[in-house]
């Protein structure tokens, strides 16, 4: 063993990151070297390395990538004996265990002679010499049976792995295709011999003998079954087969269609084609257990079959008040792997999961799950929060992959049920570290959609998923950098955990031409905690990429807006490529557009308007608009000089065309008496103000009852007090002086950016600032803004009380002693 310390600049990301890494010195075969070559990705391999020590860094990594959710469909007992494992391991494996760390294979037999130990130098006495290579025999098959382990633990069967419910109950013996089902292996003898009748005999065998032959071949050693299909005899057998397609029972038709599952015939074979359309014929004269199974062997042949899954489908709807709970659940599997959600099948479904709810098990509600989401089917909130009370109260007892398939659901669906996410936060995080990446990568994305942080679960994959970054698909690595970003959580790992995903996103630079969208998640999840790894964003915003991602069926200018903005404000030192002007005024123009229709309309912010116009001084005194506009939000803009007065600078309309009546005052003979005298000499500008303006002090709570909407004594005062700070010495000076006050001629002061905010801001539940936020209120900062909020918790209660105390409240915001000091 030897420690190498290894400095590591990251691709252009401003940072450097040093790690310790303990390298296993091992001769790797040629053939091995080789083959790892090839399964790199030659476009990101070494991509910006540079090393301190003289080990060259060579090949990152020496194992293959297999994605298999189906390691998180293991019982909790079998979870609880890994995290336990786990745990043992976790201080002495954190360098050694496999995948740990980068740097760990990349020392062939140059990196052992490269850095020598003294002792090499010595000749070693044979029995010491013997004893090493013993052990570090030993050490090698240790080290390989953990990579098997972590290989099988990140493999997934697409096809197997959601049919773990068809092994609850016996009934789906009748209804699904089981592939692990004992059978009596036929000698290759008795197959050739099969095989030569077929030859002799042309077609001209009976159509219960050609089953039969069918049967039989099926049984065939696997190993044979390649071999078997591309066969010329096994070919004329299928002839027959399709020219007597009408003449076998059904029973025989379907165990033709097994044996072709059994075989792996290709999904485009012309016997398929014939059996697919003489089913579609037969259907009516079927019952549902032969329709269900016949679709469950379909899809076991990867085969799509629309035709067959509608009649299918109008079968069950016609039957529906006969199905049984079997026939429900394999029925919804059938539904959602078929990716098609029949409109008049699926408002029965829900009465169906209600009558049956306490009655499935664990896996039977998760493959429930599942096939709605696969369909895309919407239920109602009351049936998902009865699903989330189930699985709420026994999630100790469910399987991780069973209780992934309803988080989805629960994602999909939008259903913020607490209980079940607390009771997530108790079970999930011991599990993480036994749980394959993809899972892990649906966990942490529903927190993340719904707004739910639980530093317990995002810390534990924080933890866990350095090991398993090669794993990660390019959908998965930006997803997960779009959670940790969205939750504004750097866990205490935040370097090794962020570097490693960087990275894995250089892997995978060539699957985001093909999935545009996973990039720009991916960088956006970055920029919300500030971090703009700067050759993935010139990537990103070069030509043919934002071409593509134009292109896409998702709505990604916005996405591209977003991070070019903000690598503009937050990254000045970028000199890569940029988005195309034209895009920026095409998107702007959109998110305005948006906003004039949805945002600025809200009653929040329209009442929160009206009373800051009414308590300044008029509109020319606050801006309702998007400071930037690539947040998406609003913000309601007032300008403030270092005495605490407001400064108007909101002038769309010449000043000499404005009448006194915009300001939304009364003109009564003592307001322009007022005006013209200006104010009394026993009277200084700041009592004025504190006449006016002092929450709980206004002179219209001392003399008049106060009612809502009518809040003219305390908006009054604010406009007479502003007024004479400006119109002095004469008033005759006022509306000259005022165009002369733009934006870009202010004195000094301070410009404030209010937020109305609401619950969508916020993670569920609590007053933690989500990350698009947080980048907005950081961004303005930096711009010189003073952010000043409007909690939605304050907020929203005081819409309901009167016009005084809410701009009582607006008052007490806007002038904070503590606002004028920030700009100071």
């Amino acid at each position: 063993m030897a420690t190498v310390l290894i400095c590591r600049r990251f691709p252009r990301l401003s940072r450097v990151t040093t790690f310790s890494t303990t390298a296993k010195w091992k001769t790797e075969s040629g053939s091995n070297k080789s083959k790892q070559e090839k399964e790199e990705n030659p476009e990101t391999a070494n991509t910006g390395t540079e090393s301190v020590a003289t080990i060259q860094l060579l090949n990152p990594l020496d194992y293959r990538v297999l994605y298999n959710p189906s390691a998180y469909a293991k019982s909790r007992a079998a979870s609880q004996q890994h995290a336990s494992r786990s745990s043992n391991q976790a201080l002495g494996d954190t360098f050694t265990s496999p995948g740990t760390t980068q740097a760990q294979h990349t020392f062939g037999t140059t990196s052992s002679q490269a850095l020598p130990p003294v002792r090499n130098a010595l000749p070693k006495p044979k029995s010491k010499l013997l004893l090493e290579q013993t052990i570090s025999a030993q050490l090698s098959a240790a080290q390989t049976k953990e990579e098997a382990e972590k290989e099988k633990t990140e493999m997934y069967d697409s096809k197997e792995d959601p049919r773990v419910f068809q092994k609850g109950r016996p009934e789906y013996k009748s209804l699904s295709y089981d592939k692990f089902e004992p059978i009596e292996t036929l000698p290759l003898e008795e197959g050739d011999s099969i095989l030569h009748s077929v030859a002799i005999c042309k077609g001209s065998q009976s159509p219960g003998t050609i089953a039969d032959y069918f049967r039989k071949l099926s049984r065939l050693p696997v190993e044979q079954h390649a071999t078997l299909v591309s066969e010329l005899r096994f070919n004329t057998l299928c002839r027959c087969a399709v020219k007597n397609i009408r003449l076998f029972s059904t029973s025989d038709l379907i165990d033709i269609l097994k044996a072709c599952v059994r075989l792996v015939v290709p999904p485009t074979h012309p016997l398929l084609n014939t059996c697919e359309n003489e089913f579609c014929r037969r259907v009516w004269d079927m019952n549902l257990d032969q329709l269900l199974l016949v679709a469950d062997c379909w899809r076991c042949l990867e085969r799509s079959v629309p035709s067959y899954l509608s009649i299918l489908f109008s079968y069950a709807n016609m039957h529906w008040k006969d199905l049984t709970l079997p026939q429900f659940v394999q029925l919804l599997y059938i539904i959602g792997e078929g990716r098609r959600s029949p409109a008049d099948l699926m408002q029965k479904v829900e009465s169906m999961i209600l009558k049956y709810l306490d009655s499935f098990t664990l896996e039977e509600v998760g493959a429930i799950c599942l096939g709605l989401f696969k369909s895309l089917s919407g239920i109602s909130d009351h049936v998902m929060r009865k699903i989330a009370d189930r699985v709420s109260l026994q999630m100790e007892d469910m399987s991780t992959y069973a209780l992934v398939n309803v988080l989805k659901m629960l994602r999909y669906t939008r259903i913020d049920h607490l209980h079940l996410l607390k009771e997530l936060g108790k079970v999930i995080p011991a599990r993480i570290p036994t749980v394959n990446i993809q899972g892990i990568m649906h966990i942490t994305l529903t927190c993340s959609s719904l707004h739910y942080f639980d530093e317990g679960i995002m810390a534990a994959v924080a933890m866990s998923l350095p090991s398993k970054v090669i794993y990660c698909r390019s959908k998965d690595a930006a997803k997960f950098l779009w959670s940790f970003g969205c939750l504004d959580y750097e866990p205490p790992n935040e370097e090794e955990f962020y570097s490693s995903l960087i990275e894995q996103m250089h892997r995978k630079l060539h699957e985001f031409r093909k999935f545009p969208e996973h990039l720009l998640t991916g960088l956006l999840g970055l920029a919300f905690v500030k971090r703009f790894p700067e050759e993935l964003i010139d990537y990103a915003l070069r030509d043919e990429f934002v071409q593509k991602a134009r292109s896409s069926k998702y709505e990604l200018k916005k996405d591209l807006f977003t991070l070019s903005k903000s690598v503009e404000i937050e990254f000045p030192s970028y000199q890569g490529n940029q988005l195309p002007p034209q895009l920026y005024e095409e998107v702007t123009e959109m998110v305005l557009n948006f906003a004039e229709q949805e945002i600025y309309v809200r009653p929040e912010i329209v009442e929160a308007v009206s009373l800051l116009e009414s308590m300044l001084g008029g509109p020319e005194y606050v801006k309702n608009h998007m400071i930037l506009p690539h947040t998406r939000s609003s913000d309601l803009e007032v300008h403030l000089a270092m005495d605490g007065h407001p400064i108007p600078f909101n002038l769309k309309d010449p000043i000499a065309d404005k009448k006194l009546k915009d300001i939304g005052v009364s003109l009564t003979d003592e307001l322009m008496t007022q005006l013209i005298k200006g104010r009394s000499n026993s009277q200084s500008p700041m009592e004025v103000e504190n006449e006016a303006r002092t929450p709980g002090q206004e002179r219209g709570e001392e003399s008049r009852t106060p009612c809502a909407g009518d809040g003219a004594a305390f908006s009054g005062g604010a406009v007479i007090a502003d007024a004479r700070l400006q119109v002095e010495p004469k008033f005759g000076r006022c509306l000259e002086a005022l165009p002369s006050l733009t934006l870009n001629r202010l004195p000094q002061g301070v410009k404030l950016a209010i937020q109305v905010s609401n619950r969508n801001h916020y993670c569920y539940c609590s007053k933690r600032l989500l990350g698009l936020h947080c980048l907005k209120r950081r961004q303005l900062r930096q711009l010189g803004y003073v952010v000043v909020e409007l909690p939605f918790w304050e907020w929203f209660p005081l819409l309901k009380r009167t016009r005084l105390e809410k701009l009582s409240y607006l008052h007490y915001k806007v002038f904070d002693p503590a606002l004028l000091s920030r700009a100071g």
